[in-house]
């Protein structure tokens, strides 16, 4: 039963609590986003739905829901929660929260979930204390961690592990979250600002959340939050102009590097992030030009594109800026060929036109009657001949003498494809695009 003062002070929290924290869901079917887990055919809600865990690992972004998941996972399920944070945290408490754990299953039969947050910063040995625990059912363990698990957490622990990736929240996600703070702040938002604060969140709920929160404050009692008052939320890092004008601007940077233009890349790459693009966007389209836009003809472009993905999420804004730019300027000033798109769409439309069957000599022989049924007879083995190399047909029967790799004529590819040629004894058909030699 609650008092006048419980009143009081919840009153009193809705007004000076984050959104963000009074949006958090109470059961999840609140939960926005993340249905490949928690929707209706989601396997973490099936467990839920059973009243039985299993040791988990919630990988993802930042503000995609990971604590939230965790709890309403602990308490749809019926088990006792003991939180953790890996950044505070040290070996002792972990010992306490698992000696609570055991008594707590001993003397009530209630199991626990030890949730620890960030569970990557763990070190080895407090990693190590979870072991035994996990493994005799004291505790289920629920894990969080914005890392590649596969690089920071016990590869020991994961094995006792089920890991659940967590992805960004979409569009359509981020809009439904606004309009519950909008509507639980009682102001309107316009679309234009709406729009503001969908693309600078860049599917980080918490983030979206806490710009919306500081927008209704600038804006003022009873008015409408306005796409200037999102700009000034985010100190104006935020895209300034129209969605159309945005995807122009990608267009011309993409477009720019693929001209071999470092200063036009350049000029569109800086405007982009001026106006608040997300570093890891950009990153990833760099990463998809290095193989559309300039393949073969310098095969190292995919890694430094790589590379200055991982270094940006090491090291975030506004230092990926030097990364970024770094990236862009390579990749103008590298050699351009499209010959792997050109070939990846031949092939595809190829597929799609009809199946074909695998010709006996390339059948799997490693069962007991492939030989009698004439697989892998004729194959011919490639590293048994001094050449490392035997004529022989790979192709489908209807496919024979189809080609669907036409090489460029530009940096690394020419080289490459005419050692090719000389090793295979193949006739150069001809190349596209103008010699550089």
């Amino acid at each position: 039963m609650t008092s006048l003062f419980d009143d009081a002070a919840n009153e009193r929290r809705k007004q000076s609590a984050p959104l963000a924290e009074l949006l958090r869901p109470n059961s999840l079917d609140e939960v926005v986003g993340q249905a490949h887990l928690v929707g209706p055919d989601g396997p973490i809600r099936a467990m839920v739905a059973a009243k039985r865990l299993t040791s988990m690992i919630l990988w993802g972004p930042a503000g995609t829901g990971k604590t939230t998941i965790a709890r309403l996972v602990a308490r749809g399920a019926g088990y006792e929660m003991e939180s953790l944070s890996a950044v505070s945290s040290g070996v002792r408490d972990v010992r306490e929260a698992l000696e609570r754990a055991r008594a707590r299953l001993g003397e009530q039969g209630r199991a626990t979930v030890l949730f620890i947050d960030e569970v990557h910063r763990f070190n080895k040995a407090q990693q190590d204390l979870l072991l035994p625990a996990t493994e005799a059912g004291d505790v289920v363990l629920i894990g969080a961690t914005t890392e590649n698990p596969y690089f920071e957490v016990n590869a020991a622990l994961l094995s006792r592990s089920t890991l659940w990736r967590l992805v960004r929240l979409g569009e359509g996600d981020l809009r439904a979250l606004i309009e519950r703070g909008a509507q639980l702040r009682g102001v309107t938002v316009s679309e234009a600002a709406e729009e503001a604060l969908v693309g600078s969140g860049d599917g980080d709920a918490r983030s979206v959340l806490t710009t919306l929160d500081t927008a209704v404050v600038l804006a003022g009692p009873g008015r409408a939050v306005e796409v200037g008052h999102v700009v000034r939320a985010r100190d104006g890092r935020v895209y300034h102009q129209s969605r159309d004008t945005h995807y122009d601007q990608v267009s011309a940077l993409i477009k720019s590097v693929r001209g071999s233009d470092p200063d036009a890349a350049l000029y569109w790459l800086v405007t982009l992030l001026e106006s608040g693009e997300s570093a890891r966007f950009l990153a990833r389209r760099l990463v998809i030009l290095a193989s559309e836009d300039v393949g073969l003809a310098d095969p190292m472009a995919l890694v430094t594109a790589e590379a200055g993905a991982r270094a940006i999420e090491l090291v975030g804004l506004p230092e990926a800026r030097l990364t970024l730019a770094h990236v862009t300027i390579a990749l103008a000033l590298a050699p351009k060929s499209n010959s792997v798109t050109r070939a990846l769409g031949a092939v595809s439309a190829a597929v799609r036109d009809g199946g074909a069957d695998v010709p006996d000599h390339l059948r799997d022989a490693h069962y007991a009657s492939a030989a009698s049924e004439g697989f892998g007879l004729e194959y011919r083995y490639p590293h048994d001949d001094p050449a490392g190399w035997v004529a022989q047909q790979y192709l489908p029967d209807p496919l024979v003498g189809a080609t669907f790799f036409e090489p460029s004529v530009h940096g690394a590819e020419l080289a490459t494809v005419r050692d090719w040629r000389a090793r295979t004894n193949r006739q150069d058909p001809g190349t596209t695009g103008s010699p550089v030699e």
